[in-house]
């Protein structure tokens, strides 16, 4: 606690940076986080259901299942800082082609804790648009290729040194830490990058990354593709995604996802269904004027006062007989 609470304190001296979207922000459909918080105020659940088969060819062995998975994220003291929780729920059957055994398994795959912060935001100070040219507000700019950065410290927990998901000789708890970035290009064109480091001080720590790519077509529909590296001594894989997210109002969006591996150890194919929600309590904080803005309405009130001058100016005009 004392560490959180240093954590925090230091992080309070920053600046303040915008996180608050008018619309939803979710990290789903993909499985990439993005680096930007939902906003103080902001509670937001992402869930969802999925699918999936698995053939492995080495081991002879099949297996299907469906995996039920909840993240909640939550906006707290600042814009940039926001504390996460995620669960993971496998149900999954199991063939053993050599001797024909079926086994049934199911139990809790992940649960993930932790908190991220914003501490690069190439956009904190964004241009005024081009009124009079749809090129200028649209054409490439090079701060596009900086990316905003966060970091990301959290831990996984284990309910159970037995636990049917979990590899043998897991610690109940251990430490995971991610960089998240993100680009935005061409103003419908949005690149985020996840690298991670998980399963710290055990027998097999895993190394991943993900790279994610979405286009927005209008206001409501996206389409997305991605793809996700794992890499530890246990277990290695490249996995790609692809899919399509719907807005249906401010606070909610729904889509679906199809993806799968090239290698046969294993072989998988899998599909998601899933939903982001958000209760939205957001305040936004008064911002007191720049000395651009103190210039400006220094002026503004300079011409206020010609033009009411000038009004007095004719108004007497007229109450002395004038025309």
């Amino acid at each position: 606690m004392r560490l959180l609470f240093s954590l925090i304190t230091l992080l309070s001296t920053l600046p303040i940076l915008a996180q608050y979207t008018e619309v939803i922000n979710s990290n789903r459909p993909g499985v990439s986080k993005s680096p930007f918080s939902v906003g103080t105020g902001v509670l937001q659940f992402e869930g969802g259901f999925q699918y999936r088969k698995i053939d492995h060819e080495l081991r002879q062995f099949e297996a299907t299942g469906f995996d039920a998975n909840l993240e909640i994220r939550y906006g707290l003291l600042l814009e940039q800082l926001e504390l996460s929780a995620e669960v993971s729920y496998e149900f999954s059957d199991y063939l053993f082609r050599a001797s024909g055994t079926e086994l049934n398994q199911s139990g809790l795959k992940q649960t993930l804790v932790g908190a991220k912060y914003l501490v690069f935001d190439p956009w904190k100070k964004e241009q005024k648009p081009n009124l009079y040219s749809w090129n200028a507000n649209n054409k490439f700019q090079w701060r596009d290729l900086l990316p905003a950065v966060s970091i990301f410290a959290g831990a996984n927990l284990y309910t159970s040194q037995d636990a049917p998901f979990t590899f043998p000789n897991e610690f109940s708890a251990s430490p995971r830490v991610m960089i998240a970035t993100q680009n935005n290009f061409l103003g419908r064109l949005v690149l985020v990058t996840n690298f991670s480091y998980s399963n710290i001080g055990q027998d097999f720590p895993e190394y991943g990354y993900v790279v994610t790519l979405t286009h927005s077509f209008n206001g409501n529909w996206s389409l997305y593709v991605e793809n996700q590296g794992i890499k530890s001594d246990n277990y290695a894989d490249v996995i790609f995604r692809g899919g399509l997210a719907y807005l249906l109002n401010r606070d909610i969006q729904v889509e679906a996802t199809y993806g799968g591996n090239f290698k046969n150890t294993p072989f998988q194919v899998f599909g998601n269904i899933g939903i982001s929600y958000r209760i939205d309590n957001h305040q936004d904080k008064e911002i007191k004027n720049d000395d651009f803005d103190k210039k400006t309405n220094n002026i503004d009130n300079k011409k206020e006062r010609k033009r009411q001058k000038a009004k007095n100016s004719k108004k007497k005009f007229e109450d002395d007989g004038g025309l």
